[in-house]
């Protein structure tokens, strides 16, 4: 938890924001070299976009608060927001795609609520909802792997600021045959046309997880482990959030004659990025570890609920937005159940 004299509460951990938020930054170099490395320049571009832009939020924000605006830069909140956005969106967007949502993230579910340790709801997945309902196509067209850095950095850049994919795709043939949907995608609508489950393994999966994503969502794996070293974070989160995520997934197999692929799932889309970064947020997550795993019980059945029957193959910024909704009512729960089991009257 974070309370508003920039002190992270954490009897183990790091003791400051900023040394928590540079911990963070450095668990994700590995998500941010694969995805770079599978996805081309126009990750790159993104990056940088949404890491600009968020400062600048962060910096007038603070400057309209009559507070110091280096803030933006020395406590590294606004870059670590900047960067969960970056990963979760599509390569060669619009470049007012990633400078939107993070002025969302930043100004509306951060400062709008009184900064850091005041928000509700996570900020990075208040600006991925916002631009992916916004703008659906923009989003919903992802470069083709391993022919993502086929596309040269003049010809990326050019894409960025004159229109994105969606406009390239309409005006040429050779821009469309770049472009697919995402193995989550792709996963949900054979399910959809009752395809038989060889033939969805066939289209979805990679080596052990979903086609074009395993690789990232390792990692973020990878990444989430250091910080649980770290004890940045604890295990309650990324537990609760596999473990319902996985028995979910299960269940819909012994019960359903189309199964879901559960190596898809758990490693695809965002999975261990909210595992391990996203829902773990100690602002906008639950206090205690009985409520923690919960928390991350609901957003894991949310994920699957919402990849399942919802509009949305990778479901995690919606499952996270909902859960966040819950967390006061699974605080004062908690809080109940802890003076109860101390013999308190509650």
């Amino acid at each position: 938890m974070i309370n508003p004299d920039n002190k992270a509460i954490n009897n183990h951990g790091p003791s400051s924001v900023s040394e928590t938020m540079k911990l963070v930054l450095i668990a994700l170099i590995p998500g941010i070299i694969v995805f770079i490395y599978q996805n081309g320049w126009g990750s790159i571009i993104n990056l940088l976009l949404a890491a600009i832009s968020a400062i600048a939020f962060e910096a007038a924000a603070q400057k309209l608060r009559a507070r110091a605006p280096l803030v933006a830069i020395t406590d590294h909140s606004a870059l670590v927001t900047a960067i969960l956005i970056a990963l979760c969106l599509p390569p060669l967007i619009p470049w007012w795609i990633p400078v939107l949502a993070t002025g969302f993230a930043i100004l509306l579910a951060k400062h709008a609520f009184g900064g850091i340790g005041n928000n509700p709801f996570n900020p990075a997945m208040v600006g991925y909802a916002c631009v992916l309902i916004s703008f659906p196509a923009d989003l919903s067209l992802w470069l083709l792997q391993p022919d993502s850095f086929s596309v040269p950095l003049s010809n990326a850049i050019s894409t960025v600021f004159n229109g994105g994919l969606v406009n390239m795709s309409s005006i040429s043939t050779e821009w469309d045959a770049l472009t697919g949907a995402t193995a989550l995608d792709q996963h949900r609508t054979l399910n959809l046309q009752n395809t038989n489950a060889d033939e969805i393994a066939a289209q979805t999966r990679g080596w052990f997880g979903a086609r074009q994503g395993e690789w990232t969502n390792l990692a973020f794996v990878a990444g989430g482990l250091w910080l649980l070293h770290r004890k940045v974070i604890s295990w309650h989160i990324p537990v609760g959030f596999l473990g319902a995520l996985f028995a979910a997934m299960l269940l819909h197999n012994l019960l359903h004659d189309t199964p879901q692929s559960i190596p898809v799932g758990l490693f695809g889309g965002a999975t261990m990025l909210c595992a391990f970064f996203i829902s773990t947020d100690p602002v906008s997550a639950a206090a205690g570890n009985r409520g923690r795993i919960v928390y991350a019980a609901v957003t894991g059945l949310l994920v699957y609920v919402i990849r399942t029957y919802g509009a949305y193959p990778d479901a995690v910024a919606f499952a996270v937005l909902l859960a966040n909704c819950t967390v006061p009512a699974i605080d004062r729960l908690d809080m109940y159940f802890n003076r109860a089991n101390h013999g308190d009257k509650p």
